[in-house]
């Protein structure tokens, strides 16, 4: 791209990496015959090529077995959610019977929110934060008006400051500890979507426990892509989906954590299904509901077994390179994505954007968010002409991830390079 950043070094980056490897193993989407500048697996993760294989199997036991496969395929289908326990385990900081692979992220929230937004007495509101998820929007207005509760009064909202893109810890803290004795339920994500905020999720959730709130996260854009801590933490409940950075399949499998504590609490009040019930007696078909004593008990029906399977063969490759060793590269791959963008605005006359992402490597993942002032579309436009597949959201931020399992630093380069002549085309 230039003298400062020549493609040379990028390249020497890359066969330096011990995780280079990895990008083998997925399918990146073509653009003019050639890898495309793939900076959207916050969005929808590369398709890894072993996914294949794994429904291939799924479906030869399916054809051959019919439904003795529940019990005598390669990976019994009756048991088929319990093959995740320990790699999201590992990906999310928890232990094995915290977390369970189930659902879809805005159900799983609903189905989460009925155990853990029980409003009582004076103590009826949610605290979330400004720009959140529309969907996590709309479940916790959902939620309080099912019990007969108003948003406009109940829903406390954290905005960043006149004039800042993004949240104050200390913000967050003082709503905390204001609407303390009103607050039943703190639910936040812990990447924001928008500006690729990291939250501190432990100060958080301290505080309002502190509180005396329950305290759970939205982490669709935090799992497999920012180290986690959920069980040290005391987090009591989070949801996430497993589409983007854990690359397993559109709208796939979600997956869900909740703490031992309410695991094994017999008495907690919960949406129940047949699959959450005590695995030794489920096939009696009582009518009484035991429930597993962890993450299990929230399960509503058996295993979606084809979109299981994409998880299963994503999963496998975070276990193989280790959520320590891919966050040591997301750190050193968009802090070089960060240095060319910069690059880039310093040496184009006219320029007016910004990088609203924090510069804090422990503030963030690997997406970096554009904010664009005056070109908006017709940037985000111009890229894509060249290659690069990145995300546009309203009113005008290009959201750009460089995701460590299959990304490059020639990636970066090349988007550095496209950046720069997009904005001398628009400029002329």
């Amino acid at each position: 791209m230039n003298d400062i950043h020549p493609l040379e070094d990028a390249r020497k980056r890359d066969a330096e990496d011990p995780l280079n490897g990895f990008r083998g193993r997925f399918h990146i989407p073509q653009h003019n015959g050639q890898d495309s500048i793939y900076f959207t697996g916050n969005s929808l993760g590369c398709m890894p090529k072993e996914a294949k294989r794994y429904i291939e199997e799924e479906l030869e036991d399916w054809a051959s077995l019919g439904v003795e496969g529940h019990f005598e395929s390669r990976r019994p289908w009756v048991k088929y959610h319990e093959f995740f326990s320990e790699s999201l385990g590992r990906i999310v900081g928890a232990h094995p019977h915290e977390v369970v692979a189930m659902g879809s992220l805005t159900a799983n929230l609903h189905l989460l929110m009925a155990s853990f937004y029980r409003p009582e007495g004076s103590r009826t509101k949610i605290l979330c934060e400004a720009k959140a998820f529309p969907s996590d929007r709309y479940a916790l207005e959902s939620q309080l008006k099912i019990h007969g509760l108003d948003p406009k009064k109940d829903l406390i909202i954290i905005r960043p400051r006149e004039g800042e893109h993004l949240l104050r810890t200390e913000d967050i803290l003082e709503a905390i500890e204001a609407n303390g004795d009103r607050i039943a339920t703190v639910l936040m994500g812990g990447v924001n979507y928008y500006s690729g905020q990291l939250l501190d999720m432990k100060t958080i959730t301290d505080a309002g426990h502190k509180a005396g709130a329950i305290v759970g996260f939205d982490l669709a854009h935090a799992a497999g892509n920012v180290p986690l801590y959920l069980h040290d933490w005391g987090v009591d409940f989070a949801a996430w989906c497993s589409y983007k950075y854990m690359n397993s399949s559109p709208g796939g499998v979600s997956g869900i954590y909740v703490h031992e504590r309410h695991c094994q609490d017999r008495e907690l009040v919960q949406m129940a299904g047949w699959w959450g019930h005590d695995k030794e007696s489920r096939f009696l078909m009582d009518d009484e509901f035991i429930p597993i004593l962890t993450a299990e008990r929230f399960q509503q029906s058996n295993a979606p077994v084809m979109t299981m399977a994409v998880h299963r063969a994503a999963l496998d490759l975070f276990d193989e390179a280790g959520m320590e060793a891919l966050r040591a590269k997301s750190l050193q791959l968009t802090a070089y994505l960060e240095q060319l963008i910069l690059s880039v605005a310093k040496e184009t006359e006219g320029v007016d954007f910004e990088i609203i992402t924090p510069s804090e490597a422990e503030q963030r993942g690997c997406q970096l968010s554009i904010l664009s002032h005056g070109v908006g579309k017709a940037l985000f436009d111009a890229l894509t002409e060249k290659g690069v597949i990145a995300d546009w959201r309203e009113p005008n931020v290009i959201r750009v991830a460089p995701v460590p399992l299959y990304n490059s630093y020639e990636d970066c380069w090349r988007f550095g390079d496209a950046l720069k002549r997009s904005l001398q085309e628009l400029a002329s």
